[in-house]
């Protein structure tokens, strides 16, 4: 399943109402179990005890052997919890003769919620443990996801209910992210850009910003990305990548090397919940329209064709941003020749919800772009948003909404 879709799923799931946080996680673990397109069998909550040295069994589902109620286990038979602190998901060799004996020789657990200070090293407040047929790294890296988007959550429901007791510092966080987006609209070289970011709430985790490069001004960067969580965690995250964007291309000339650097900042400063995804391109002055770009896990931009009214997708050239250290990010280059459109956005445009529970979808989305592909950037992008926006008014469930329309001219 991808990564972007999953993460999405597992915020969904996680986002229903839940009267405590110990509700929401035993919700995701039975939704998890119980999706089709995830290809897990069953699996267990476990969670930390007051003294910090154990953890008890609180819920399991699905096709497993069940294992007596309340039962614990003792962190230091565990050693590979110390790699679980680290890296928050493991796939490993089961120890406990209780457990083997129900069948598990072979398990993979996650981290979930805060990590506390133990009497060794860190531990995380939950651990969900998944039984599939087969214990592989695909499975590690859907196990990743779902500790990611479950633990995001948990710290959004934390830092809202405190929130409600700071009006001041939210109407602050809400102008000072107005105030790191940049002006709407651009013009570099031939070309025009003009972008607009809605957030769900008070502040979110989506931005863009246009980025000047090159020892000449001859290149220009637009940036456009995706905290996959909201609120103030979501916005604080955003805050730091787009920041370190604006910094690293100041010295760093290359795009793959960049890419890298935030990934690993990213994944030493935001260890609960740091995926990111990112389209980043480099348009030039060059008369052909030479353009580089680096899709670190971002769902492809809409890049019209003016000639032919072809839609060319511009697929992920790395992964997300933050979930593994040392990452690889590929380019890819286009060219990007007069009246060629390209239409960079985030999920929450595509995954708009109405009152009926559609989504608003990419075909609905490009037929759009195809409808308005003779009009100004500032004109498509007005009228895109706003289409999207009147399709969800009603919706129970929406995201941080970002479009960011640039188009060659000459």
């Amino acid at each position: 399943m991808d990564q972007r879709k999953l993460y999405r799923t597992i915020e969904k799931i996680s986002n229903q109402p839940a009267e405590s946080d110990e509700d929401l996680v035993i919700n995701v673990l039975r939704e998890v179990v119980a999706s089709e397109s995830i290809n897990v069998s069953g699996g267990r909550i476990w969670k930390l005890t007051p003294s910090r040295t154990k953890y008890k069994l609180i819920a399991q589902t699905g096709d497993v052997d069940k294992i007596k109620p309340n039962f614990v286990i003792n962190i230091d038979d565990y050693p590979v919890f110390e790699l679980i602190a680290k890296e928050r998901t493991i796939l490993a060799t089961e120890t406990n003769q209780y457990l083997r004996q129900k069948g598990i020789f072979k398990y993979s657990a996650t981290g979930i919620g805060e990590r506390i200070r133990g009497e060794k090293f860190p531990v995380y407040q939950y651990l969900m443990a998944f039984s599939s047929k087969e214990i592989n790294q695909d499975l590690f890296y859907t196990l990743n996801i779902i500790g990611t988007a479950v633990t995001a959550t948990l710290r959004s429901r934390k830092l809202e209910a405190k929130s409600k007791l700071l009006s001041d510092d939210i109407d602050q966080a809400r102008e000072l992210q107005k105030r790191l987006l940049p002006e709407h609209e651009f013009k570099f070289a031939g070309y025009e850009m003009f972008g607009i970011s809605i957030p769900d709430r008070i502040v979110g985790g989506d931005f863009y910003d246009y980025l000047n490069i090159g020892v000449d001004d001859d290149k220009f960067a637009v940036a456009v990305g995706d905290v996959a969580s909201k609120g103030f965690a979501a916005a604080a995250e955003a805050f730091y990548v787009s920041a370190a964007l604006r910094m690293g291309v100041s010295y760093l000339t290359k795009t793959s090397p960049l890419m890298k650097k935030i990934n690993n900042l990213v994944y030493k400063i935001f260890p609960n919940d740091r995926f990111v995804s990112l389209f980043y391109i480099e348009l030039s002055d060059d008369k052909n329209g030479a353009c580089l770009y680096c899709n670190a896990g971002h769902n492809s931009p809409i890049f019209l064709k003016n000639s032919s009214k072809k839609i060319i997708s511009l697929d992920s050239t790395g992964p997300l941003i933050g979930p593994a250290y040392n990452s690889k990010f590929g380019t890819s280059m286009f060219n990007f020749e007069i009246g060629d459109v390209l239409v960079i956005y985030t999920d929450g445009i595509t995954e708009a919800m109405n009152e009926a529970g559609n989504f608003y979808g990419e075909e609905k989305f490009v037929r759009q772009v195809l409808k308005y592909r003779n009009l100004s950037a500032k004109e498509m992008t007005q009228l895109l948003i706003e289409d999207v926006q009147k399709f969800s008014a009603r919706g129970e469930y929406s995201d941080d909404k970002t479009i960011v329309t640039v188009k060659r001219m000459s």
